[in-house]
């Protein structure tokens, strides 16, 4: 008798339980389903036509238009690069501290170039950073710096994992001088920006500054400068600010 009464008194206890839970669920759990990963995330690129809040300079000196009077254009959720080829499309909008994740695709001789906290004078390459994006045959005689998951000139990914003429997927974090990038899911450059020292040459043989003098806040971009082919895409891109 003494089992019966405390293996009733255990079913009731489950019971009650099952019950809160149940309505703790009712009340908070949809709130709940409908918090993604994403949630937190800003799509860039969300209508299809001209990207609105994005400006198009000269690929060399971003205070200028850019030649030929390019047109960057989202379509089907895709953008695609300016043509013709020589231009930045950089973002009205400033950023510091922040999580950007974004897919590329290029040809056979593509050129692109993802740019971090640019200013809007200069070249971001040198004046911002600009996180590469280029196939080995646009230019064979590369330095691995100047190949896709290279800050421009300035420092190697450790290995090379770009899917030619696929869709490649980058994840950048970039908080304070440290700076974090994966490609295609493999971890390719975590550096602190504040231990290179030494300047960077620029195309005409000049100094840029170093890695640790360049800005911690700009804008962010796109280059086109692709030869031959289909001009650089982008997909899926969308940014989460951690200042």
């Amino acid at each position: 008798m003494k089992n019966d009464k405390y293996c009733t008194y255990c079913r009731n206890i489950a019971a009650v339980a099952v019950a809160l839970s149940l309505a703790w669920w009712a009340s908070v759990g949809p709130g709940l389903a409908a918090a993604s990963p994403e949630a937190d995330w800003e799509p860039l690129f969300q209508t299809d036509g001209v990207p609105e809040g994005w400006l198009v300079r000269a690929w060399n000196e971003v205070r200028n238009p850019a030649a030929g009077n390019p047109v960057w254009r989202v379509t089907d959720g895709v953008l695609h690069g300016g043509e013709p080829r020589g231009s930045w499309l950089l973002s009205e909008k400033e950023y510091g501290d922040f999580e950007f994740k974004f897919e590329f695709k290029l040809g056979p001789r593509g050129n692109s170039g993802c740019a971090l906290r640019a200013p809007l004078f200069g070249d971001p390459a040198f004046d911002g950073i600009e996180l590469q994006m280029a196939d080995l045959r646009y230019n064979p005689a590369a330095a691995d710096s100047e190949l896709t998951g290279g800050l421009y000139r300035a420092v190697a990914p450790r290995e090379q994992v770009y899917r030619p003429e696929e869709w490649n997927a980058y994840h950048i974090r970039c908080v304070g001088s440290a700076v974090r990038v994966t490609l295609n899911g493999r971890l390719i450059l975590e550096v602190d920006l504040d231990a290179f020292t030494e300047p960077v040459k620029r195309h005409d043989g000049q100094d840029a500054p170093a890695l640790k003098d360049r800005p911690r806040r700009g804008h962010l971009g796109f280059q086109e400068l692709s030869r031959e082919g289909p001009p650089v895409q982008i997909r899926h891109a969308r940014i989460r600010v951690l200042d």
